[in-house]
């Protein structure tokens, strides 16, 4: 078995004396793993890091063997490393694929914006507005997208300031009436309008939180979302930047 591709690499651990277990994100093969002989030797180090753009080639003798990497740099995104924003963004986005996207199936709508969600890292001060984007469209790939166009009770699309934290549906003012305690807040940069201000996103990241910790709750085993999210959200929380209304 053998096929040629190109991804993100997302995660890898030793393996044996001097190989390592790649994760890679790819266009064609979705989330696979493979070894790499010689993964943790210092000619191998710099290409094996979390968020580089790798060619890959595949190979193993079954099709549900694990098989074996042989991994070619395409691109290199350590100028993250002196950013501890962008950088917690990129360890957020590895973890959150690792641990949401089942293994060896295709999400092609998911790579395309995974890929331009690693472009803005590295030169869109407001990237973090695009990383909220990039939540809800993994939410929809996991197959339970929100949806924000009207509201679930009364049908109106003006006036939407809630989600259901059941359905994922957007509730207006009038129609949550005695309910509104229970709904989740619904930020305008949820539904692509307004600016995204700090209490905006932290908003907008408090419901595509809710509602991915609630569908990966089986694959998680009662476990809460990655700790590389929490550290992203709580520096952004902190962090001083530039928010899109000011740009």
């Amino acid at each position: 078995m053998e096929w040629h591709d190109e991804g993100t690499l997302i995660s890898l651990r030793p393996h044996g004396e001097s190989s390592a277990i790649v994760e890679v994100f790819t266009a064609e093969h979705g989330r696979h793993s493979g070894v790499v002989r010689g993964g943790t030797s210092r000619r191998m180090a710099p290409i094996l890091q979390p968020g580089s753009q790798v060619s890959v080639l595949w190979r193993a003798r079954l099709e549900d063997h694990l098989g074996s990497f042989t991994i070619e740099p395409l691109k290199s995104r350590a100028g993250l490393m002196a950013d501890r924003l962008g950088l917690a963004g990129l360890s957020s986005v590895c973890a959150m694929l690792h641990v949401s996207l089942p293994e060896r199936l295709s999400h092609p709508e998911l790579y395309r914006q995974t890929q331009s969600l690693l472009s803005a890292l590295e030169a869109d001060p407001l990237w973090p507005a695009v990383y909220l984007r990039w939540e809800l469209a993994l939410l929809e790939d996991l197959g339970f997208g929100l949806d924000l166009t009207s509201c679930a009770v009364t049908g109106q699309r003006e006036g939407l300031t809630y989600v259901s934290p059941k359905t994922g549906r957007a509730v207006s003012r009038d129609g949550a009436g005695d309910w509104a305690d229970r709904l989740l807040p619904l930020p305008l940069c949820l539904m692509g309008q307004g600016p995204t201000t700090r209490a905006e996103l932290a908003a907008g990241l408090s419901v595509t939180g809710h509602f991915l910790q609630r569908e990966l709750g089986p694959q998680l085993k009662g476990e809460v979302l990655p700790e590389a999210r929490s550290r992203l959200i709580a520096l952004l929380s902190r962090e001083p930047r530039q928010d899109a209304s000011e740009a």
